[in-house]
């Protein structure tokens, strides 16, 4: 990690402590250490599970498109991209570090920056897709919930909606209309000529429209792979599942054994849609409050629900950031290339 980047780190730390110790002003730290010792810690560690098993199917993603291209890239290599994952889009707006600090990990065990590059391509194309698929699910379920209770926040997950579909169809054409991609981006970037040197525009066009052909080429060599881009597809959904559950078990933890499974699943959607409109890093302070605005109806006890807010943050943000810098201190395997085939 960079200097920058440690700085960022620390400082995402002490505001997550920031606004829990905001959030805890008006509770008695006796009521909460009583509320924490009581938990039922078998279903805590349920939600621990449903984080662990979170990380290491994105592992198992990462795995099967790796080797799907190259021979002897280890699970301990695919377990490391997730981790590194986690910890840059933590420490980054809109989580936007997370996937040039994968590729910067998966061309430290000898993979080619090309091949990487259209596999995380790939990746994220299926994550945003079930992403998308999952929230238009929860948006029947829970959003009259959220519009009855919070006018605003509704309309903000509409917002965050869109976005992730507009990255979905740019994907989509890049994949199907190679050619009219290329031109309209061509077009949309040519009043930025105005504002840059030529010679930086020119380079910056040219990393465009070289990573356009890459994503392009890769989807036409896995378009005639319809069992492994299903096999991604269903680990995906299992994947944000568990990740989507982890309230739910919580809730169970503190004692709330009567909440409707479906519901809470579709509200956690729905918050991680709205978590991702916000510029700070990790979407501080916006994660926290719509947490708390969205299951104080569920949870009665002020001190539960800011303990159940702690808790979900701990496991969904900081678990993965603290597991990203274990990863950035592994040595990772080498694997080495073969020749690529005549046909592929």
């Amino acid at each position: 990690m960079s200097r920058r980047n440690k700085w960022v780190l620390a400082l995402m730390l002490l505001l997550g402590v920031a606004i829990f110790a905001f959030s805890l002003r008006d509770i008695k730290f006796s009521v909460l250490i009583n509320d924490f010792v009581h938990i039922n810690f078998w279903w805590f560690g349920v939600a621990v599970l449903c984080m662990v098993i979170y990380l290491g199917l994105e592992a198992v993603i990462v795995k099967v498109f790796i080797s799907d291209r190259i021979q002897g890239f280890t699970f301990k290599d695919a377990i490391r991209i997730p981790l590194v994952e986690q910890l840059f889009n933590g420490i980054t707006p809109f989580s936007s570090g997370g996937q040039p600090a994968q590729l910067i990990a998966l061309m430290q065990t000898g993979v080619d920056a090309g091949k990487a590059s259209s596999v995380l391509l790939m990746k994220f194309v299926v994550f945003q897709s079930m992403i998308v698929i999952n929230f238009l699910v929860a948006l029947v379920i829970g959003f009259n919930y959220i519009q009855d209770k919070l006018h605003a926040l509704a309309w903000l997950v509409v917002f965050g909606f869109t976005i992730h579909l507009a990255v979905i169809v740019g994907l989509l054409m890049v994949m199907f209309w190679h050619a009219f991609t290329k031109r309209a981006v061509a077009v949309v970037l040519y009043p930025m000529r105005w504002f840059m040197k030529r010679e930086r525009f020119d380079r910056m066009a040219h990393n465009i429209d070289s990573k356009i052909d890459s994503f392009y080429a890769e989807s036409v060599r896995i378009s005639g792979k319809g069992k492994l881009m299903l096999k991604v597809f269903g680990i995906t959904f299992v994947q944000l599942l568990f990740y989507y559950l982890i309230p739910y078990f919580i809730m169970l933890a503190l004692g709330y054994t009567t909440a409707n499974i479906v519901m809470v699943t579709s509200l956690h959607v729905l918050i991680v849609m709205v978590i991702s409109l916000f510029p700070i890093p990790g979407g501080s302070g916006g994660a926290e409050y719509s947490f708390e605005m969205i299951f104080k109806s569920y949870i009665a006890s002020n001190s539960k629900l800011v303990l159940a807010m702690i808790l979900w943050r701990l496991l969904t943000y900081y678990f993965g950031m603290l597991a990203g810098l274990v990863a950035m201190v592994i040595r990772p395997d080498k694997v080495v290339e073969e020749p690529d085939s005549i046909n592929e």
